[in-house]
């Protein structure tokens, strides 16, 4: 038997008597729930207990543990036995019985096991539906007896046969024959269920308190006691989330996520009527306490817990305690972390300036870590809050600063040196063994070990155990082997270092990690008048970071095995085996630096460059305060350079840098990590002072912040935490410097801190895990109240502890003046300059229309440019159409044509200087040889018949007769600028993915490099992350938690932030008169310090009003048509729009030549952008487009919410209307509106409202705009279409998407060839280029075995589907892939042998990636290849990849060997 088994049953009182039951067991484990009420015991058996034995073990525990709610022992058996079966059932039966009397019927009925089935015989089906009810309880009482079996039930059908005979004779006898009612028909009863209504939920709707059900009177049960299926309970529970869902039935299900705080459970109410559903909806609300009476459900298949099916809701009004800060004068906080503080701070920065505001506070600190993005959020907080103060009421203060890792920029690897070459000296190398390590208060020395070295020899030792007049704690002799007893009779430490002076003379002195023993030495001779201690020290542990820098650890026994010095792990730390070690490694050491020509100790500090002093210097926690605007731009400049410039794993700041942005700036010491906290440890009161003399003020927290260092032992007691924090306050007062009390906060209210236990559990982006992780405890870093903080720093007296927590803390918070930390522009951000930019657009625009249109302008073109250059110049924009235009033109003399996105393309302007091709006037004909334009035609204007130009008929000019242009997609200017050109213009433009990066190089020529950076993002902690990270506490602390609680815990680790990011395309522009400390600091994306650029530190959202961001995306459909530009020769802008056998694809597949069957799609438009997705496919075929319009509207309708599913899809469906007609494109709902009489700026105000989805948000403004249209006779379908809607994209975009697709299109249709290698090396993420080698049956082999998995096919699966799928068409119109061919095949892209046959690339075959691919192209180029070793060699191909390109053949009539191919 196992040990901890027999001393459980030795506690319990069972160990004598039934020793043998238990013979060969084993205590697995010991589970308890995180509130330590319940307990379960896990037990390995050999074989199972008798009943007596196991209901005395349960007995016996349960009395032993009463302590204990719960108290459960589980069974883990390994032979069954099956005699004992029939004791359980019958028990168990007994126990259910109690609650349930009729299950006492079942007992002795006849059972059999058998395969770890237990069968039981019922007598017909009412009993089955009764134990069904109990089956899951009795199969879980068997199993924690350790029968893990299933119970299954049988009716024997000819007892059941003789009962039902013997009853109805019963009947036949005493019930009269007039009184026996005929059977109903089925019929008549299904008529009578299907007008059967569920009694309704809502009993009382005069009484307020109900909500369903009745109400509820009885006491409510903890959450944490809800632990058992079965019966009914009653609850008071905090809805922390509700979802709400129907079933195709109608039937409307309320899932609410319930907590008291002891728990959290799942609850679920079932509403089937629409009114009452409406009602109950609107009243359970999130955030709000009920009173909950419900069933108690076990877990399902949709649930892993139980959860409840509520019957009876009711308004609570719970008198949640409240938090109050009574001080008649408040504190205020000078340092406090938000969720911005990367894995870390777990409060949001406006929730920590709520709570200042609630409890009458005037300011607050916000100082994250390393960052100022918390700025951002407590800015607008204060901003909004401070506008609604009325005339003379005091504003509040947000206190902008951080928390930074400051490095001291001397390295001190050796103190006082001198001109005496390294060699030649003898060393004194000293180690310490001390009670502690605070060498400035109660800590003193216990062990002096040190050696004398020359030449490499030992030539003297030293070692002294030193009696420290008291006992040492366990902790020290378990780190040091020395005892109590070990110091008995030994000198004191007077006596002892006076020995010590003298032994050592004015030798120089080396130790590891220097500053400690020299601390204790340094105070040792303070303390006994020994004079100043002058000796030259050299530091091993800096002179190893500074030389041996490409390693990570320093510590001793690291550099005994870098230096291969022997050591023996069993006597380190113990001082004088530790002083050897180091004196023999030092040693080595000096022969390595007089190697690199370093020969006397002055040289030492040499060896640190000031550009890498930040990796090395000394660190310390620092928070700096901004004063004012001055000391915010500062501040932002300090934010960069930790950044950047001295980001090394974390950011860092120099001291110089500190002092050299210092005006504007407070400067606080900070935490427990801070340079006063750290060296009042082991600095004389005069030293300390010296160090204090940097700052503005000191800091001093809580004891309860510092708890964890006397756990760990850094402190030998909170008596002489005590005593260090009073040693601080003294010595700070001493010198003239301001203290004050601050809260290090990191979460709002002390039960909050579990979140912060969760987040500080997991490990930081970038490697490493938290400081406090390595802890048992972590401390409550909670905000505190004035009283709170006062009682804190009650040892310091009344009078003191009401200066620094109080006095001094406003004495602070009135030196800072409120900051405007965004710049309020009214919406117009500060543009870059450019000279002449208005007569440059000017003349770009006209000269281009006149090209055009002619000269004079027509009317209609010459009042369109007007009104939009009006708008345009009028609100300072010009510049932006001119760096768009420039950015374009620089692509298009790339060779690389540029899509316009978003509704740019509703710019005349912008059609006209060339930034996008889409052209927004109506549909009109315009001629390239004269310049003549129509516009209408028989008093009819030409675009309200046609809303695309593109499907104009053929014309050719009246004046010249040449064929004209068809143009114009009818795009009003007020969708792009607004209908009074007030908006902000919003230039997305789409490069190509291989043209994008020398795009946004391109800026940094145009404004100059620190003028541009790319649009900064913050990556936080997700809900689906958070609950992995619940999830993983859980699994570490051993604690068995509820979904709902772990979803409970979750949402209050969501937000905090992990990594920066950038954006895909945006570029921020700061323009010339201005730098970037004005707008925002700047760092690199996610700490990359190898990041080719640097990115705004705030999310760029924050400043989007502040400065211009140019959008400059990456987009595979430029990639695509430059590829087949240089395939064919041919000018991709000049492919007809107009093409009717283009068309035609998008209505089947004939115009290729190929049926449906064969290709396995309905329609033409497989791969082609914006209409080759399953379900745009879909949408295609819904509506069967035959015009360039309607491809516009069907791209917008794929782009839009609630535009298509569920709305245009039924209108078309239903032939309420047809599809030319349906809203696709927020520019549609203007249009229409204006061409049926509605006003334009009200047209323009109603597609506004429609397209951001206002309608359902903001019912009371819709109703308004319902009753205009309705007096313009708009009909019933648009407006009820208008009001689904939640976002729509605009026509622009989609036109030009259309385009480029379009053309697209045309080579697919009329130069396949080329459409097929360019969409399979541009789109194509992942191949089975075997099959596509075998051709079309390997292929749609392939393609239906994937799909055969379902669920299970992968992401790459999908992808190498897609590729397949186009495989399958190209093969099917007589296009071959041929074998790839070592001499012929591309790197990455599909090659075109003829029109029939495409050769795939290198990077086609599974597994082999581009690199590898392009050593191929690369060392072919140099030579052939002799052999196959020799192109593995030369390529560094794998042996995998080597076996799999034989199998393939490519590798066919290639000699194996470099040496067989010389014969």
């Amino acid at each position: 038997m196992e040990e901890k088994l027999q001393m459980l049953l030795k506690q319990i009182d069972m160990f004598k008597d039934n020793i043998n039951d238990f013979e060969g067991g084993k205590l697995e484990k010991i589970i308890g729930n995180k509130s330590k009420t319940e307990y379960r015991f896990y037990i390995t058996l050999k074989e199972n207990l008798k009943l007596i034995t196991y209901l005395e073990f349960e007995e016996k525990l349960k009395k032993k543990y009463s302590d204990f709610e719960k108290i459960n022992a589980y069974f883990n058996v390994e032979t069954k036995k099956e005699e004992y079966i029939k004791d359980y059932y019958n028990y168990f039966l007994d126990l259910y019985s109690k609650n349930s009397p009729l299950l006492a019927m079942f007992k002795d009925r006849k059972i059999s096991y058998t395969d770890n089935k237990l069968t039981l015989e019922l007598l017909n089906k009412a009993e089955e539906i009764k134990l069904n009810g109990t089956k899951n309880d009795l199969e879980k009482s068997f199993k924690r007896a350790g029968y893990d079996l299933e119970i299954e039930i049988k009716i024997d059908e000819e007892k059941n046969k003789e009962l039902r005979e013997e009853i109805n004779k019963e009947l036949e006898i005493n019930i009269p024959k007039e009184t026996i009612k005929k059977e109903e028909p089925v019929v008549e009863k299904q008529k009578k269920y299907k007008n059967y209504k569920r009694p309704p939920l809502i009993t009382d709707p005069t009484n307020e308190k109900i909500i369903v059900g009745k109400e509820i009177e009885d006491s409510p049960s903890r959450l944490d006691t809800v632990i058992m299926p079965g019966g009914t309970t009653v609850i008071e529970g905090y809805i922390f989330g509700k979802d709400v869902r129907e079933t195709r039935t109608g039937l409307k299900i309320i899932s609410l996520k319930i907590t008291d705080y002891t728990d959290s459970i799942y609850g679920t109410l079932f509403v089937n009527d629409e009114e009452e559903f409406k009602i109950i909806n609107k009243k359970i609300q999130v955030g709000s306490w009920y009173k909950i009476r419900a069933s108690v459900k076990d877990k399902d298949q949709y649930n892993q817990d139980i959860s409840l099916t509520i019957r009876d809701i009711n308004v609570l009004k719970k008198e949640v305690e409240e938090i109050i800060d009574d001080a008649p004068v408040k504190r205020v906080e000078l340092h406090a972390h938000t969720k911005m503080s990367q894995m870390d701070g777990v409060v949001a920065a406006k929730d920590l300036l709520k709570q200042a505001l609630k409890w009458g506070h005037k300011a607050i600190a916000v100082t994250d870590h390393n960052g100022v993005q918390g700025f951002v959020d407590a800015y607008h907080f204060v901003r909004d809050y401070n506008k609604k103060l009325k005339e003379g009421e005091e504003p509040f203060k947000a206190l902008y600063g951080t928390e930074l890792t400051m490095i001291d920029d001397t390295v001190k690897i050796v103190v006082r040196p001198n001109d005496s070459k390294l060699l030649d000296n003898t060393y004194v190398v000293f180690d310490l063994e001390t009670t502690g390590f605070n060498a400035g208060g109660e800590d003193s020395i216990i062990e002096i070990g040190a050696v004398k070295i020359l030449n490499g020899e030992i030539i003297d030792r030293y070692d002294q155990l030193v009696d420290p007049g008291k006992q040492i704690s366990q902790r020290i002799t378990d780190v040091t082997s020395i005892t109590n007893e070990m110091l008995v009779g030994k000198p004191n430490e007077e006596t002892a270092i006076k020995e010590f002076k003298e032994w050592i003379a004015d030798l120089p002195m080396v130790a590891h990690n220097a500053k400690f023993d020299v601390s204790f030495v340094e105070m040792a001779y303070e303390k006994y008048n020994l004079g100043e201690f002058k000796n030259t020290v050299i530091d091993t542990l800096e002179l190893s970071r500074t030389m041996d820098n490409n390693y990570a650890r320093h510590s001793l026994s690291a550099l005994v095995k870098r230096y291969n010095v022997a050591f023996d792990e069993e006597h380190h730390h113990r001082a004088d085996y530790d002083a050897e070690g180091t004196a023999l490694v030092y040693h080595k050491m000096m022969n390595k630096l007089v190697s690199r020509n370093i020969e006397k100790i002055s040289e030492l500090d040499n060896l640190v460059s000031k550009d890498e002093i930040h990796k090395y210097g000394q660190a310390s926690h620092i928070n700096i305060l901004a004063k004012n605007k001055k000391g915010l731009k500062n501040l932002f400049k300090i934010i960069s350079l930790a950044n950047t410039t001295y980001l090394y794993k974390t950011p860092r700041i120099l001291r110089s840098e500190i002092e050299r942005l210092r005006e504007g700036l407070l400067v606080g010491s900070g935490c427990y990590q801070s340079e006063v906290f750290v060296q009042a440890r082991s600095k004389s009161d005069e030293e300390l002072t010296n160090i204090i003399n940097f700052y503005d003020y000191v800091e001093v927290q809580p004891m309860d912040v510092y708890e964890h260092l006397v756990e760990n032992g850094e402190f030998g007691s909170t008596e002489e935490l005590e005593s260090h924090l009073k040693k601080i306050v003294r010595v700070t007062k001493e010198c003239g410097k301001i203290i004050v009390a601050t809260g290090d906060v990191h979460h709002l209210f002390k039960e909050d801190k579990i979140y912060r236990e969760i987040i500080v559990n997991q490990k930081v982006p970038g490697g490493g895990r938290h400081p406090l992780a390595r802890y048992k405890k972590i401390p409550s870093q909670h905000f505190r109240t004035t009283r709170e903080m006062l009682n804190d720093f009650a040892f310091l007296g009344d009078e003191l502890a009401y200066e620094i927590v109080v006095e001094n803390t406003n004495k602070i918070a009135d030196m800072i003046e409120i900051i405007e930390v965004i710049i309020e522009t009214g919406g117009v951000p500060f543009s870059p300059k450019i000279d002449n930019s208005v007569e440059i657009v000017n003349d770009m625009v006209y000269s281009k229309a006149k090209e055009w249109y002619g000269d004079p302008l027509p009317d209609l073109i010459k009042d369109r440019i007007e009104q939009e250059l009006k708008g345009i110049i009028g609100g300072g924009f010009d510049v932006i159409y001119l760096i768009a235009q420039k950015l374009v033109k620089k692509s298009n003399d790339d060779g690389y044509l540029v899509g316009s996105r978003g509704s740019v393309g509703s710019s005349f302007v912008a059609t006209m200087m060339g930034i996008t091709e889409v052209n927004p006037l109506p549909a009109h004909y315009r001629c390239p040889k004269c310049k003549h334009s129509i516009f209408e035609e028989d008093g009819k204007t030409l675009g309200s018949e046609y809303s695309s130009g593109f499907d104009l008929p053929d014309k050719k000019c009246p004046k010249c007769n040449e064929n004209m242009i068809k143009d114009g997609q009818d795009m009003p200017f007020a969708t792009f600028l607004g209908f009074n050109a007030d908006k902000v213009p919003d230039i997305d433009l789409n490069f190509s993915d291989l043209n994008q990066a020398s795009a946004h190089e391109y800026t940094k020529v145009l404004f100059g490099v620190d003028n541009v950076y790319r649009a900064g993002t913050i990556g936080t902690v997700a809900e689906k992350t958070a609950f992995g990270f619940v999830k993983g506490y859980c699994e570490d602390k051993n604690i068995v938690m509820r979904t709902a609680e772990v979803e409970r815990l979750a949402m209050g680790c969501t937000g905090v932030k992990r990594t920066t990011g950038q954006h895909p395309g945006g570029i921020v522009v700061i323009p010339g008169y201005m730098d970037v400390f004005d707008f925002t600091p700047f760092q690199y994306p996610a700490d990359d310090p190898n990041s080719a650029w640097r990115t705004t530190h705030f999310d760029y959202h924050a400043i989007d009003e502040d400065v211009l961001k140019l959008d400059i995306l990456g987009h595979s459909d430029p990639t695509q048509l430059r590829m087949i530009q240089d395939l064919t020769k041919m000018d991709v802008t000049k492919v007809p729009l107009d093409d009717k056998e283009t068309m035609n694809i998008f209505l089947s597949p004939e115009p290729l030549g190929v049926t449906k069957e064969q290709i396995m799609c309905n329609t033409g438009t497989l791969g082609i952008p914006e209409f080759g997705t399953k379900f745009t496919i879909q949408m295609v075929e819904d509506t069967k487009p035959t015009t360039f319009a309607e491809l516009i509207k069907i791209s917008g309708l794929s782009h839009g919410t609630d535009v298509w599913l569920g709305n245009a899809q039924d209108l078309i469906k239903n032939k309420i209307v047809p599809f030319s007609e349906v809203i696709g494109c927020r520019d549609d709902i203007m249009v229409y509106l204006m061409y049926n009489g509605v006003e334009p700026i009200k047209a323009f105000k109603i597609m506004e409202f429609v397209r951001k989805g206002k309608a359902s948000k903001d019912p009371d403004t819709w109703s308004e705009y319902v009753q205009l249209m309705k007096d313009a006779k708009i009909p019933d379908w648009f407006i009820g279409s208008c009001q689904k809607i939640k976002y729509m994209f605009p026509k622009a975009h989609a036109a030009a998407y259309v385009i480029s697709a379009f053309r697209i299109a045309w080579f697919k249709v009329h130069m396949p060839v080329y459409y097929y290698a360019s969409w399979l090396s541009t789109k194509a993420t992942d191949f089975n280029v075997e099959a596509m080698i075998k051709g079309y049956d390997a292929i749609k082999e392939a393609i239906i075995e994937i799909s055969n998995k379902g669920n299970e096919a992968t992401n790459k699966d999908a992808g190498v589907s897609e590729s397949l799928y186009l495989a399958l068409e190209a093969t099917a119109r007589g296009i071959k892939f041929e074998n790839i061919n070592l001499y012929k095949s591309e790197a990455t892209t599909f090659g075109v042998k003829d029109d029939k046959t495409i050769y795939p690339p290198f990077n086609s075959i599974d597994g082999l990636g581009d690199t590898v691919a392009k050593n191929i192209v690369s060392e072919r180029e140099k030579r052939e290849f002799i052999s196959i070793e020799d192109l593995q060699k030369r390529c560094k191909i794998s042996t995998t990849l080597i076996d799999k390109m034989r199998l393939m053949g490519i590798l066919d009539g290639m000699d194996e060997s470099s040496q067989l191919s010389l014969f």
